[in-house]
């Protein structure tokens, strides 16, 4: 099924498609003026006010017997497990969310095909299980620790919602295949990122076991990050072409 990422076609949205009415919109705007700073000043004031009433988004769950001792153990080394655990349960959270990402890209595959140099159905699925892999690691540690590894912690939430779009976009079914590697390339930016900060933290808390276990999955985690890029750059060049040589390229 073909649909290009970027087709030529009566794009309604600039304001060039109609000079009148735009003239008539810049003229009502230079007739109001700018946004006072008085205005940006009440703006920011509410915000600072709604910021001062509300709470966290929420609290790590206190941990089991098991779980007290090595808390216990991390804050003689001046750590702070809660902190771990926190970070664990938004790396839960995104590990899980990463395989619907990778479903869903898999059902982008099964519409709009592959290009040469794309993304193969065994790749895409190996990726998944991958992220399916890595969920149940970061379960293992949680539950390892002592901690509730259901629990939606402070950061966990935050992730949540930082990462709305991209789930949402990739079942929007206006995006094709290459269109939703987009936003698996920010999911994979983010994963890498994460694992590191994971790895360090690990390291300084004495979990040195854990934080090799994290640096494999980090391994891997880079390994996907190469692959979406290089499928993303084979793509968009291939897209790129005119004529003759246009021909394969990814829908």
């Amino acid at each position: 099924m073909e649909r290009k990422a970027s087709e030529m076609g009566m794009n309604r949205t600039g304001i060039k498609t109609s000079p009148v009415e735009s003239a008539k919109e810049i003229e009502g705007a230079e007739k109001r003026g700018a946004t006072s700073i008085g205005d940006a000043t009440a703006i920011a004031r509410v915000r600072q006010e709604f910021a001062r009433e509300v709470g966290n988004f929420g609290s790590v769950p206190p941990p089991t017997p098991k779980g007290m001792v090595k808390a216990a153990v991390d804050l003689l080394k001046g750590g702070r497990a809660t902190v771990f655990i926190d970070k664990l349960g938004q790396r839960a959270g995104f590990e899980r969310t990463g395989v619907r990402l990778y479903e869903a890209a898999l059902s982008k595959l099964d519409v709009f095909g592959t290009w040469e140099g794309g993304p193969s159905r065994v790749e895409l699925e190996k990726i998944r299980l991958d992220e399916l892999a890595h969920f149940a690691l970061v379960v293992r540690t949680i539950e390892q620790l002592g901690g509730d590894a259901t629990a939606l912690t402070p950061a966990a939430e935050l992730q949540a919602n930082m990462s709305e779009g991209v789930p949402r976009m990739l079942v929007d079914p206006h995006v094709n295949l290459l269109q939703s590697l987009e936003g698996l390339l920010t999911a994979e930016l983010v994963d890498n990122a994460s694992w590191e900060l994971l790895i360090e933290l690990a390291e300084q808390l004495g979990h040195t076991e854990i934080a090799e276990q994290f640096q494999r999955a980090l391994d891997v985690e880079q390994e996907h990050l190469a692959l979406v890029r290089s499928w993303i750059s084979t793509g968009t060049m291939l897209e790129a072409r005119v004529g003759e040589e246009a021909a394969g390229a990814p829908a």
